[in-house]
This record gives C-alpha cells, structure tokens and sequence, in this order.
C-alpha cells in the first residue's frame, strides 16, 4: 500500500475512533437539529462538564465539530453534516 492510500485509511480510522462511544454517538445526533451549548449536553447525557468536554474535543479533534466561545458558553455544531449519513447505515445492519 502506497503512502497516500495509506494516509486515507488513517485518516477513516481516526474519525471511526472518534465514533466509538456511546455519548459521542449521542452528541453527533444530537447536533444534527442545530448548535448547542455544553451545557445542553451535560444535561441530555446527566455527565459532569468537564466528561462533556473530553468527548467534545475528541470530536473537534477529528474534524466532525467546530465550536465558537460566546462569553462564558461554548457552542458546537456539526462542521460535516453529511456524517449524519452513517446512522442509516449502521441501522440499516442493525436490522440483518
């Protein structure tokens, strides 16, 4: 496998890592209606601020979300939405 190829594939691998949780999952759907707050999150998923956080920066760290400081709150939102896509997927091997 060339360098190239095999950058691609890391680059996949990254981003399914980034995936793996439970919470992660959540907060990826839980994006797709729009910005939210860390605040919103910790409520949803009942985890301390700074859980939310680490899981939010593992996301932001693969490329999936971006976030912006409006005073004392950060907002994330999904920066591809079309990830969203995967979970139709995954359902659809769910139901074989």
């Amino acid at each position: 496998m060339n360098k190239e190829l095999l950058n691609k594939y890391k680059n996949r691998s990254e981003i399914i890592k980034a995936l793996a949780h439970p919470a992660r999952l959540f907060m990826i759907d839980f994006l797709s209606d729009g910005e939210k707050c860390v605040c919103k999150f910790t409520e949803k998923l009942q985890l301390d601020q700074s859980t939310v956080s680490k899981h939010l920066a593992v996301l932001k760290n693969a490329g999936l979300v971006e976030d912006e400081k409006r005073g004392l709150n950060v907002f994330y939102k999904l920066k591809c939405p079309c990830i969203l896509n995967i979970f139709g997927c995954i359902e659809s091997v769910n139901k074989n």
